[in-house]
């Protein structure tokens, strides 16, 4: 029996087991895999290793979607989580090469993928607090948020995680260092029900612009020389 024989569950079952550029591969080869590979229910699930993964077109995004992952664990990411004032012209041009893949993926999810229920962003150090509010908007029934050294983090996503209308139970915020201890007690005390952790992210030294650094050192000096 020749492979484009099989029915269109066996089919699927077994590009299952495939990568997605596996996947893509197979179905050049001729219409009936194409149809396979274009199958909503082979998409529920999307996992990217890096941001340069979301430019390729070895994948499907659509309404099927419910599982999304970019977990990017590069060198690199320590470079795109400093502060931009900080950075050399070096590594401004290094990032600015991706600063802008995930987020602009992120405003996809949110027109195509409504029925999301999970997203996980590890080492994304570009994206913005508003870039996850619009999923948290538009994907309602998102049920579980993982934020893991995403440095732009900060109290305001979760003042939207404590909005009404969302259907989250599991929050996590690790090594996200612009996020409050104040703001993780705000999440605890309106939204009990919700699964929240924040391994060190409050406990990190958070971004502060040049001139607050300055006039935190000349308050400290002159609290010395009067003391």
């Amino acid at each position: 029996m020749h492979l484009t024989e099989l029915d269109q569950e066996c089919l699927l079952h077994l590009f299952s087991y495939l990568d997605k550029d596996s996947r893509r591969s197979l179905s050049l080869t001729c219409w009936r895999l194409r149809d396979v590979f274009l199958d909503p229910q082979l998409w529920m699930l999307l996992h990217f290793r890096s941001p340069c993964e979301l430019k390729r077109d070895n994948f499907v995004l659509g309404p099927s979607l419910r599982y999304l992952a970019i977990c990017w664990h590069s060198s690199r990411v320590k470079v795109c989580n400093i502060e931009d004032w900080m950075k050399t012209t070096f590594q401004k041009d290094l990032c600015s090469k991706h600063e802008s893949l995930v987020s602009d993926f992120l405003e996809r999810v949110c027109y195509m993928c409504p029925n999301l229920l999970s997203l996980t962003l590890s080492g994304c150090g570009h994206i913005t607090d508003d870039n996850v509010i619009n999923v948290l908007r538009s994907c309602r029934g998102l049920r579980r948020l993982s934020l893991e050294n995403c440095s732009r983090m900060t109290d305001s996503i979760l003042q939207a995680v404590v909005d009404p209308g969302h259907n989250l139970t599991e929050v996590r915020v690790d090594f996200c260092r612009n996020v409050t201890q104040a703001g993780l007690q705000e999440v605890r005390k309106k939204r009990p029900e919700i699964h929240l952790s924040a391994l060190h992210s409050a406990d990190m030294i958070p971004d502060s612009k040049p001139e607050e650094k300055t006039q935190i050192r000349r308050a400290l000096q002159k609290f010395l020389i009067f003391s």
